[in-house]
C-alpha cells in the first residue's frame, strides 16, 4: 500500500579526473579518514549537491575545489555515467559519474579530517581497498556504459570484493549487442 509520499533519493557526483600517465589512462582516488563513511577505503573525490539550487556540474566542481584544489570549467565536464545505487544497509542513492581531463591546479588532500591520502592510479589496476560502489562505477565507465545498477545485499561488505559483484550493466540504445531483428530500435534506424 502506498503512503502517497514520492520515493526519493540522495544524488551525489563522483569526479573521474583522468590523465594519462606512463602505463596508461589514470584516474585520482582520495582515501576515506575519519569518522566518515568507508574510513580507510580508497574512492573517486565525490559528494552530494548543496541543496535544490545546486545542479549536478556545478557540485562536482565545487567538491573538485574543496576536496582536491583544482580548478574545474564547466565546459570541461563530460557526463560518463549514472549508477543506481543501494548500499548493504539497504539505503539507495542515484550517482552521477563525470570525467574531466583538464583542469588547473595539483591535486592535493585539501580535506585532512575526510581524506588522508590521494594517488594516480591505473583505471585498469585501481587501488584497494576500494569502495565496492565506486568499483562498480568505474568497472562501468571503462566498459563505455551510461547507465548501472549496483544493487547490494546484506552481509556485502561496502569495500569491493569480487566474490560480491553486484554490477549490472544497462544497455544503451547505442549498443550493438542490443540490436538484433527483433530489437525495437532496429527499425527506428
Amino acid at each position: 500500500m502506498s503512503s502517497g509520499r514520492r520515493h526519493t533519493e540522495p544524488v551525489d557526483v563522483h569526479l573521474i579526473l583522468r590523465r594519462e600517465g606512463v602505463g596508461g589512462s589514470e584516474v585520482l582516488m582520495s582515501r576515506r579518514a575519519g569518522r566518515v563513511y568507508a574510513a580507510g577505503l580508497w574512492h573517486l573525490p565525490s559528494g552530494h549537491l548543496d541543496g535544490p539550487h545546486e545542479d549536478v556540474v556545478t557540485a562536482l566542481i565545487r567538491e573538485a575545489r574543496e576536496e582536491t584544489g583544482v580548478l574545474i570549467a564547466a565546459d570541461d565536464v563530460r557526463a560518463a555515467l549514472t549508477v543506481h545505487h543501494r548500499g548493504p544497509g539497504g539505503h539507495a542513492r542515484i550517482g552521477m559519474f563525470f570525467e574531466v581531463r583538464r583542469w588547473a591546479g595539483e591535486p592535493g588532500v585539501r580535506e585532512p579530517e575526510v581524506c588522508d591520502a590521494m594517488t594516480w592510479a591505473p583505471l585498469d589496476a585501481l587501488p584497494a581497498p576500494v569502495v565496492a560502489y565506486c568499483h562498480a562505477g568505474l568497472t562501468a565507465y571503462r566498459a563505455g556504459a551510461r547507465l548501472a545498477l549496483h544493487f547490494q545485499e546484506p552481509g556485502d561488505t561496502i569495500a569491493h570484493d569480487p566474490a560480491t559483484d553486484r554490477l549490472v550493466v544497462v544497455p544503451s540504445r547505442f549498443d550493438s549487442a542490443a540490436d538484433g531483428p527483433n530489437h525495437p530500435l532496429t527499425e527506428a534506424r
